[in-house]
């Protein structure tokens, strides 16, 4: 079965898709290996993590297209990837759908944000008009050539116009096409619940931890979310923020370790090397170097 095709199941299945953010191939490999059936690729993380961009716009369709691949061709389960904006107006994103597609992801993220863009949970943020977003809706739907590509469109206008528009405009991204509605930023559970309410696609929702400035989501029970209607929760900042927690405990640990002369070995810190080795495919490789560099005769 297909990526694409395996993820439509999941969206239209019973279950409510946990879709932790991913920015590397470390960071996929251990969804995948954590038995997630799904994940996205997080523009912040990426934007941060492999290119040391604050998540301001400044990272490009290119670097986004390499990681994209990469994720997609480490992992069997299916990877929805961010396309910000879509890099330019609705002609732009016809092309720009069609790239991400021929990187093996089973989906795009379009935001109406103004560009240059700005992390959803950021203050200043503008959008565009809302005929632009259906016309970059309309021509993303109409670039793909698997029917089962889906498009999901973000509103980040709860954040400018309020959240009346936002549901006007999520109505008006389904009516353009959008397999998917994300309004980023929503304060509480009546907002989520109205967005459900208004529109008759599946709704995802983004939940994150640690944001200290307005506007932000509150940490929602999936039990409730589901109850909702609320049918994929993605959690775009969580593996990064475990990596970067983890990385200052270790290197605090090493600091104070040096200062005495010595190492400590830290098993509840480092994963071993036969860990990374398991999660990277090293055995595997190494059975195919054994297998084909014997020499017949």
């Amino acid at each position: 079965m297909k990526p694409t095709q395996k993820f439509r199941e999941l969206l239209n299945g019973d279950e409510l898709l946990i879709s932790p953010g991913v920015y590397d191939a470390y960071s996929i490999r251990a969804v995948e290996q954590a038995g997630y059936k799904t994940a996205c690729t997080t523009g912040a993380g990426v934007a941060n993590a492999r290119y040391g961009y604050p998540d301001v716009g400044i990272m490009g369709l290119s670097e986004n297209l390499e990681l994209c691949r990469v994720v997609a061709r480490s992992v069997s389960i299916p990877v929805m990837a961010d396309a910000d904006t879509g890099y330019g107006n609705p002609s732009t994103v016809f092309e720009v759908a069609r790239l991400f597609e021929e990187t093996g992801v089973v989906g795009i993220n379009l935001e109406d944000q103004l560009s240059p863009k700005r992390c959803g949970h950021m203050s200043g943020k503008d959008v565009i008009d809302r005929r632009e977003m259906v016309k970059k809706i309309e021509a993303a739907c109409d670039a793909r050539r698997d029917d089962n590509f889906v498009i999901l469109a973000r509103t980040d206008a709860i954040a400018v116009e309020g959240i009346d528009a936002a549901v006007s405009r999520a109505q008006d991204y389904v009516r353009a096409g959008a397999d998917i509605i994300f309004a980023d930023a929503v304060h509480d559970a009546e907002q989520i619940k109205r967005l459900v309410d208004a529109v008759d696609v599946p709704v995802s929702v983004n939940m994150g931890f640690g944001i200290r400035q307005r506007p932000t989501t509150p940490l929602i029970p999936l039990s409730q979310l589901k109850k909702m209607g609320v049918r994929r929760v993605t959690l775009p900042r969580m593996l990064a923020a475990a990596a970067i927690n983890a990385m200052q405990l270790a290197l605090g640990d090493l600091k104070n370790a040096v200062s005495q002369g010595e190492l400590h070995h830290r098993p509840d810190l480092l994963c071993s090397i036969d860990d990374i080795w398991d999660l990277m495919g090293y055995p595997e490789a190494l059975a195919r170097q054994g297998l084909y560099d014997q020499l017949d005769g």
